[in-house]
């Protein structure tokens, strides 16, 4: 007579190997990658589940992919700590969750005072079979036409609003640092004259976020 297969057990929450962090379904985490010269990878826990004895703890996941993963690879407007939610799920052991880390909506992260290494964000869902995103289409700024990079400094144009990177307007770094008026070139007066000591050149990340209107 064939024995019984053990039954599952399902979790409501498991505490990383090694700490006191307790991770629930719904909580984003750092999962270490096969290859230790990678950085972890980054999964939002989707259950918990334990052998009969509550030994051989899995976790299923739906992973995030980093920009560099995707097909088509890191662009220049991605950030540095963008990921794509993605429609990849996994089953994994719960062995390999290094930590607990948050992915934040693009305009929360935005307004965040700091970003720690567990900070990351995300404004993508990604198709891993085709490449594709989830909206295809975002708000871009500057001439260059370009979605907004939370890394970059921008600066904004007193008359229209519009957002441009110092480099697009013939301008180095720190002299969009010091200004303290600016206008595009269309709105100029004085055909682009610039004034110092902005207050303009600072992230007013939640307008760069919310007043644009073409669309990319």
């Amino acid at each position: 007579m064939a024995k019984p297969r053990p039954t599952k057990r399902i979790l409501d929450s498991y505490t990383i190997k090694g700490s006191n962090k307790v991770v629930k379904p719904g909580d984003c985490v750092l999962m270490r990658p096969p290859d230790s010269s990678k950085p972890p990878y980054v999964a939002r826990v989707e259950s918990i589940e334990a052998g009969g004895r509550g030994s051989n703890v899995k976790v299923r996941v739906r992973w995030y992919y980093r920009p560099e993963e995707s097909i088509g690879g890191r662009r220049q407007f991605h950030g540095a700590k963008e990921v794509f939610l993605s429609d990849h799920y996994d089953i994994q052991s719960a062995d390999t969750i290094e930590g607990k880390c948050f992915v934040h909506s693009f305009k929360k992260y935005t307004k965040l005072d700091a970003v720690g290494n567990e900070d990351f964000f995300c404004r993508f869902e990604y198709k891993s079979a085709t490449g594709s995103f989830v909206p295809d289409r975002i708000a871009v700024f500057c001439k260059c036409e370009m979605p907004y990079n939370p890394d970059d400094l921008m600066i904004q144009c007193e008359e229209c609003s519009d957002w441009y990177h110092p480099s697009c307007v013939g301008m180095k770094i720190e002299e969009a640092k010091k200004l303290e008026h600016f206008f595009c070139e269309s709105c100029s007066p004085e055909n682009g004259k610039k004034s110092e000591k902005s207050h303009s050149a600072t992230r007013q990340t939640e307008q760069k976020v919310d007043s644009k209107r073409r669309r990319r």
